[in-house]
């Protein structure tokens, strides 16, 4: 697969027959919308139990009321992580409404989750508008995405069944990975080099036991065996490093209107992330400059104030050295692999081709 190139703002991995095959026959759209319409009721149930002003910070974080606590209709994300959850329930033979327990608790550890890494970012943007502690200040977002983790595990065990409580197992293991993740990727950011399999490990943690949870919560709420969940889970893993590997290439390259957050917004931060990585492992005139920028960077005291110029030079340093177009094909090949452990679960074949489409979603986005 190749990248696009030139223009800001274009999608970092085209389309092609094999997706628009599946694009054709499932509608990720309405998939997005059920998941969020079955679990955002429960969601905002759990929310409404923190004490104020608590609730009215959350409420904020997810859109359901602007900075002067008005209703509003916020974008709440993409709403990915409900959806798999849901699915993965039918994939278990279950309704998906008996998903949905899992589908609220995945998303109130993915949002706080959020909140923190907005704060230990210095993220000031958000879903097209400004980050928690931006508005209501860091001990606010420290405070409500400590009460949402709290929150997840109490609508997962307050079922009192023991579904629930593998389910809960399977939640927490995710979370600390989930926080590990976190803790190697702000590690990195003060290195001068990270191996490809360090970032790739790291990715893994931060945002693909999260997914893999979610892709099999679900089954074992539905009372899913082990084997079945585990397969599940393999499917999330993968799908959450082509989904990771996706969003690398848009904190370098991807239209600020479409992602809600600055031009070069990876590159601000100093992360490691995969293309930059890539980039600097490839060898090369490109690979060997950018390092020398990146070194000389780390020890730059008006880092702050570079130019827009000098982070679409570090660009495109590399997109020359490779980094961009190796990243693309990580995204596609981990796509293969979620999509081959499909394929090792007996399921109904509507569910098999809308989880196959939900993992097309994931890789051919602009957000």
């Amino acid at each position: 697969m190749s990248s696009t190139t030139g223009t800001r703002g274009e999608s970092v991995t085209p389309a092609n027959s094999a997706f628009d095959t599946v694009a054709d026959t499932t509608d990720v759209t309405a998939l997005l919308e059920r998941g969020r319409a079955l679990s955002t009721p429960v969601l905002r149930a759990a929310v409404d139990r923190l004490a104020p002003p608590m609730d009215t910070v959350a409420a904020y974080h997810f859109g359901w009321i602007d900075a002067q606590g008005q209703p509003a209709d916020g974008d709440g994300g993409k709403a990915v992580r409900p959806a798999l959850a849901l699915l993965s329930a039918e994939a278990a033979g279950a309704a998906a409404e008996a998903g949905v327990p899992g589908a609220v608790a995945v998303e109130l550890v993915h949002n706080f989750s959020l909140l923190h890494d907005d704060l230990m970012d210095g993220d000031e943007q958000r879903r097209h508008r400004d980050t928690v502690w931006k508005v209501h200040g860091p001990a606010q977002a420290i405070l409500v995405g400590d009460a949402l983790f709290a929150l997840a595990n109490e609508v997962l065990l307050e079922l009192g069944t023991v579904e629930a409580g593998r389910a809960t197992r399977r939640l927490t293991a995710a979370s600390r990975k989930l926080i590990d993740g976190q803790a190697q990727d702000i590690s990195y950011e003060h290195r001068e080099r990270v191996t490809v399999e360090e970032c790739l490990e790291m990715e893994g943690n931060k945002t693909g036991a999260l997914l893999a949870c979610a892709c099999s919560i679900g089954a074992v709420l539905g009372g899913a065996d082990d084997r079945t969940a585990d397969t599940l889970e393999a499917y999330g893993y993968h799908l959450g490093l082509a989904f990771q590997a996706v969003d690398d290439l848009l904190g370098i390259w991807g239209d600020p209107e479409s992602t809600g957050k600055q031009t070069w917004s990876d590159l601000r931060q100093r992360k490691k992330s995969l293309p930059v990585v890539a980039a600097l492992a490839a060898g090369g005139p490109a690979s060997e400059r950018l390092g020398e920028l990146l070194a000389a960077d780390a020890k730059s005291s008006d880092f702050d104030s570079f130019s827009e110029e000098e982070f679409a030079a570090r660009a495109a340093l590399i997109e020359e050295a490779g980094g961009r177009e190796w990243t693309a094909q990580e995204a596609r090949r981990q796509h293969a692999v979620a999509i081959e452990a499909l394929h090792r679960v007996d399921m109904p074949q509507t569910v098999r081709a809308q989880l196959t489409a939900l993992a097309d979603f994931v890789v051919v986005r602009k957000r």
